[in-house]
């Protein structure tokens, strides 16, 4: 069966989106019979609301290596350093390849 791009309309901003044939050939494999209702950016927010990530609570702190002021989901303690992204990265062990 051939497919072709459809222009689908979301239900949440109600902007235009494309339902690609890539993507109407993959929800076929699949088994799915309806055609996505939100697009990319409405999905994406959707799922992180379930997941719990938009509305979790932040904490503003400053980078023990360089300084510079990050965010991070938790409360940090006294007694332990808080890096940004970076420096984490810089400070966590390698992970052993199996």
């Amino acid at each position: 069966m051939a497919f072709e791009d459809k222009t689908l309309v979301c239900k949440d901003c109600g902007k235009e989106f494309t339902f690609t044939a890539g993507e109407q050939e993959f929800y076929a494999e699949k088994g799915f019979e309806n055609e996505p209702v939100r697009c990319r950016d409405c999905r994406g927010k959707r799922k992180r609301s379930r997941d719990g990530v938009e509305g979790r609570q932040m904490f503003t702190v400053t980078c023990a290596d360089c300084g510079k002021e990050t965010e991070v989901p938790f409360e940090p303690k006294n007694d332990r350093p808080v890096y940004c992204r970076d420096c984490f990265s810089k400070h966590r062990p390698a992970r052993r390849q199996f």
